[in-house]
């Protein structure tokens, strides 16, 4: 019978070894990475399943276990077995300094409230999402700034706190020795303005402000952190001879001595004053520029704080309430066709307009005629709308019948008809046409539809291709409309008083744009055929094609047997040169480049490699870094024999690994063994 049990009971011991690792490696992800695998929700769900088999099999016990320590940001934690980078001090916290137990009903928040003294009053509090951080003073001066860590220490990173312009770095009046604990947040503002640089340097997206504001935090450069923005919100003082007895009026005391302390908190005494508090916040707390998730609730007075005492990691006299996943129901007005470059129609829904994340959201990308067929998507639809990662608007699910929206059947407007994908370009009517094996319909009319010749052009003058100053896409648009503009060649024809007549431009904006088209011209060979646009060529493929074909001329002539002789370049990248090339507008545009005097061929130094240090070794780069660009390390690799890989594979060498690695790309090289390259070693490697 014993033998019987202890089968019953195994799958449930390897599931607390099962969750134990999962969870460890989120809070890695989350707390290290800033690159999260799991939602807050899944993560919480996952550790009370772990408490409860923990507290039914109590000799599994384990110290180590998620269940017993708070996650950690510490920079040692990113070694995962390498020596760390020299970096920041590591500080013990005076005060163990640990998190919250997360909540998502307002039945929990009952419960909770039922085992704390009857005459309790609760301080309810906006739930910042952003970087915990314990700011220290001593006699009036800020002496350091201690990350949250483990709990039990943290790293100082008091030169970077000290860019924030709301933190004091001095105070009169104050005790002796002090902390105020809060939370450092990047505004949204910011944190938009930050990952449109990252996606022009192509460099991974912050998938939401708290992660940006803990990598910006971490960074070593202070500069680079003032330059991003962060800011700050207190909410808890500790320390000896304390100004009065109670959470809420020390936080108020804190505010007059010029401490960042946020007006959105209330006293309450009852649950229904809780659930007013909850219902206001979770609906204006889309008009903030901060990212908020929830709501703290704190037993207001500090001697009943402290005889509840706390659990292994949380305190038992406060608790968070985590707001419900953002996702709001609307109108699918219409369904219109964008036209990119290479001629690919993509559908995107106009939207009744709605606040998702703090900004307003009136479109969204349908991605394709089989992805708006799997949700069976008709104008008229009422439809939920949620952004993916918190930044780019996507629909996830139609309401098929609401109060608002009748049922289909019943609809005798144009609303609700099946949806049918247009056959001809919405710009210049050429029939589509959709290539076997691709989800895309295209426009063949590559010399006559607008859409693709401004996007042409667009490319063309992109900071990666010919960076051309001064003719951004607005200006690029205005030039199409006068007529000044067809195709790539006529920018090298714009004259200075053409150009200054228009409205918003005249004589300066006219020098800086042709000052910027005469810099073209020394553009080396590899960019150029970059910046023509044949499709599918890209600005790696376009390095190893020009490495080989040295000359446009023998590009020009060369067989798709040939072309396949490179690495990357297959049937269809082939098949696309010698396309273009067979095009008689393409070998005019061509030839008027040249006479222009643009490059068309690579220098001797172009055409040398440097060594063989990475001769046949593919490389995968991930992160960001501090000695070079991304682009920097790609062109090392090159010049040095090696060969660069988008994806991880059994295949792959080695992973150049930065900072903020993609998890997706650690995971996955984890699970086949591909070993990770610091910078450090990297550079060592081609010395």
């Amino acid at each position: 019978m014993g033998d019987l049990f202890s089968q019953i009971e195994q799958p449930e011991r390897e599931e607390i070894l099962a969750l134990r690792k999962e969870l460890e490696d989120a809070n890695y992800r989350y707390y290290v990475l800033n690159m999260p695998t799991l939602s807050d929700r899944e993560f919480d769900e996952k550790m009370r399943r772990l408490q409860d088999l923990e507290a039914q099999y109590p000799d599994m016990f384990d110290k180590n276990s998620p269940t017993q320590h708070v996650g950690s940001d510490l920079a040692e934690s990113k070694a995962k077995g390498r020596k760390p980078k020299a970096g920041f001090e590591q500080v013990a916290h005076r005060y163990p300094m640990l998190s919250l137990a997360n909540s998502y009903s307002l039945d929990e928040i009952q419960d909770w409230l039922r085992k704390l003294p009857a005459d309790a009053e609760i301080v309810c509090e906006l739930k910042y999402d952003g970087l915990s951080i314990s700011l220290w003073y001593e006699n009036g001066n800020l002496v350091k700034a201690v990350t949250r860590g483990d709990g039990q220490k943290g790293d100082n990173v008091i030169d970077n706190i000290k860019t924030i312009a709301t933190v004091p770095w001095h105070v009169d009046g104050v005790p002796a020795h002090f902390e105020m604990r809060g939370e450092v947040l990047l505004p949204w503002e910011s944190f938009e303005r930050l990952n449109r640089e990252r996606e022009e340097q192509e460099e991974p997206l912050f998938a939401n402000p708290r992660n940006a504001a803990s990598g910006t935090l971490k960074l070593l450069d202070p500069k680079e952190v003032k330059r991003r923005g962060l800011t700050c919100y207190l909410y808890y003082m500790l320390g000896e001879d304390l100004p009065a007895d109670n959470h809420f009026d020390r936080l108020q005391t804190a505010k007059q001595w010029g401490f960042p302390v946020s007006d959105a908190m209330k006293v309450c005494r009852s649950l229904d004053e809780v659930n007013a508090f909850i219902s206001y916040w979770d609906k204006e707390r889309k008009n903030l520029p901060v990212a908020t998730d929830g709501i703290v609730l704190k037993v207001n007075n500090l001697q009943q704080q402290q005889s509840l005492g706390y659990t292994a990691k949380t305190p038992r006299w406060a608790i968070a309430y985590k707001f419900p996943a953002e996702r709001q129901l609307t109108k699918l007005r219409q369904i219109t066709y964008q036209v990119g470059r290479t001629g690919v129609v993509t559908p995107v829904a106009n939207l009744d307009p709605i606040q998702l994340s703090g900004t307003m959201v009136q479109r969204a990308t349908l991605h394709n005629e089989d992805f708006i067929r799997s949700l069976d998507l008709r104008e008229g639809d009422m439809v939920w709308v949620e952004k993916g990662g918190e930044i780019i608007p996507k629909i996830v699910s139609v309401e098929h019948q609401t109060a608002s929206s009748p049922s289909r059947d019943a609809t005798e407007t144009q609303e609700g008809q099946a949806f049918v994908f247009p056959t001809n370009c919405p710009e210049c009517g050429t029939p589509l046409v959709r290539v076997e094996g691709e989800a895309a319909w295209r426009c063949p009319n590559e010399s006559g539809c607008a859409p693709q010749q401004i996007g042409k052009i667009v490319h063309f003058v992109s900071r990666k291709a010919m960076n051309i100053d001064g003719l951004g896409e607005e200006t690029i648009e205005l030039f199409f409309r006068e007529g000044m503009l067809r195709n790539i060649a006529d920018i090298y024809d714009l004259h200075k008083e053409d150009i200054a007549r228009l409205e918003r431009l005249g004589d300066k904006s006219a020098d800086n744009i042709l000052a910027g088209i005469t810099a073209s011209k020394q553009v080396p060979w590899a960019r150029v055929l970059f910046a023509l646009g044949i499709r599918m060529v890209g600005e790696t493929t376009a390095k190893k094609i020009a490495r080989r074909f040295t000359s446009i001329d023998t590009l020009q002539w060369a067989t798709k047997e040939e072309l396949t002789t490179i690495d990357d370049v297959g049937d269809q990248i082939a098949d696309n040169i010698t396309a273009y090339f067979l095009d008689m507008r393409n070998l005019e545009i061509v030839n008027r480049l040249r006479q222009a005097g643009v490059t068309m061929e690579a220098t001797e130094t172009e055409q040398e490699v440097v060594s063989d240090a990475l001769a046949g070794k593919s490389i995968v780069i991930s992160g960001t870094f501090a000695h070079h660009s991304r682009d920097e390390y790609k062109d090392l690799i090159e010049a040095h024999g090696g060969k660069n890989v988008g994806s991880v594979s059994k295949k792959t060498s080695f992973i150049l690994a930065g900072e903020n690695m993609g998890p997706e790309k650690r995971k996955k090289a984890e699970s086949i063994g591909v070993p990770l390259v610091t910078e450090e070693e990297f550079l060592a490697m081609l010395q």
